[in-house]
């Protein structure tokens, strides 16, 4: 379980119990647990409410939450409603690092710290032990992801480095360039601690 500023309490007392990894107390308290098939259709629609994100399929995030389950998440409030998501996997050329490939918050969950909660959850699952670098791809105006990726190194005492990765014209000049960006490698305890 991983630490945060707010109290957590039995996983009893709110929605899909049997599921949670933690339960962040609030009004209404948020469940974070990994996603399943009945969860496709609203982590679509969390994507779309989350710009400048980019919008899958429903039949991606259908496939993600069932396929890939294990590395994602997703928080819930107490009705079940999605207000974050997270989803990525460990890279099979690099087995030691996890590429986060979306992170989610509804407007609901902002100002929770449910982002960096949901990648510790994440991360922080017995079968992700061998991972010591977190990886993605942001924007350069994407101070949001900018921020969470700052505030991940300096909580992990990890170093953060980044490059360009894709430019404006391999994306075909619609979409902006993405940044790849790293960081690690980190002690696992950090994560857990």
């Amino acid at each position: 379980m991983i630490p945060t500023n707010q109290t957590t309490t039995a996983a009893s007392d709110i929605s899909h119990p049997d599921l949670a990894e933690m339960i962040i107390e609030g009004d209404p308290p948020i469940l974070i647990r990994p996603p399943g098939t009945d969860d496709g259709w609203g982590i679509y629609e969390l994507i779309k409410a989350c710009p400048p994100l980019d919008v899958n399929s429903a039949y991606a995030y259908l496939l993600l939450a069932t396929q890939f389950r294990d590395r994602c998440a997703v928080a819930t409030l107490g009705d079940g409603e999605i207000v974050g998501f997270v989803s990525g996997y460990v890279k099979t050329n690099a087995p030691d690092t996890f590429f986060l490939w979306q992170v989610a918050v509804g407007e609901k969950a902002r100002g929770t710290g449910l982002a960096r909660k949901l990648v510790e959850t994440v991360l922080a699952r017995e079968h992700q032990a061998n991972v010591r670098h977190l990886e993605t791809t942001i924007t350069p105006d994407n101070e949001a992801s900018w921020g969470l990726f700052r505030r991940l190194a300096q909580r992990w005492q990890a170093p953060l480095n980044s490059r360009e990765y894709f430019s404006e014209e391999q994306l075909g000049g619609e979409h902006d360039p993405e940044n790849l960006v790293r960081i690690g490698p980190f002690d696992p305890q950090q994560i857990q601690s």
